[in-house]
């Protein structure tokens, strides 16, 4: 059963006196340290450090080390990766397309984030006993893989999408670019180059026969 992570909880001091947290800020700091360092690159210690609580406290407001990963991961997908639901929502295929790969662009290369983006960081050499997180980072690109293929499957029935194709294998190709971009921007990658590899992908979007004889 998943905690409730909202609000303001008391730590219990060495004096004895209950001290207040944000518990909302504290998954922020967690989420970011996960970002940064990995979900196996963070331990425990990392966690009451920069949260500023105890290890029990830790325990008490968000259950064990994956129980608050998970809840970081609900966070980003909301709030830092809030740019995939922007995307879906645009009125074209390309504008989809276009949004996703400049938004993630955006997230990435921010100096304000850790460089890259917390799926693909937070799996870096995840041992045997994180395997459940590593089977949630994977639930977590299929379904944004799934989300993509449906919003094609219906830019294709609109004929926004060329009937020969394939709204499944396009999905596929925009999670190819975005998870490459994040492994480049982890590395170092500006959002200037990662401009370039989004310009260099849009020229393998399809056309509609509208788009081509336009062009």
């Amino acid at each position: 059963m998943k905690k409730k992570v909202a609000g303001v909880r008391k730590e219990q001091s060495g004096m004895g006196r209950p001290r207040e947290f944000d518990t909302e800020a504290a998954l922020e700091k967690a989420m970011r340290l996960f970002w940064a360092k990995s979900y196996e690159g963070t331990s425990v210690a990392d966690l009451t450090e920069s949260l500023g609580i105890s290890r029990p406290s830790l325990y008490a407001a968000f259950g064990d080390k994956q129980s608050l990963f998970h809840a970081a991961l609900e966070r980003y997908a909301a709030g830092a990766a809030g740019y995939v639901a922007a995307a879906v929502a645009k009125r074209t295929a390309r504008e989809v397309a276009g949004h996703l790969l400049r938004g993630a662009a955006d997230l990435q290369a921010s100096s304000r984030n850790p460089g890259g983006c917390l799926t693909v960081n937070a799996a870096i050499a995840c041992g045997d006993e994180a395997e459940p997180v590593r089977e949630a980072l994977n639930a977590h690109r299929t379904a944004g893989v799934a989300l993509l293929r449906r919003r094609f499957e219906q830019a294709k029935a609109e004929h926004d999408l060329p009937e020969d194709s394939d709204p499944a294998a396009l999905a596929h190709f925009l999670a190819a670019v975005v998870y490459g971009m994040s492994v480049l921007a982890s590395g170092g990658a500006s959002r200037k180059e990662l401009a370039k590899v989004i310009r260099t992908a849009m020229t393998a979007w399809p056309a509609t026969a509208e788009e081509g004889a336009g062009g």
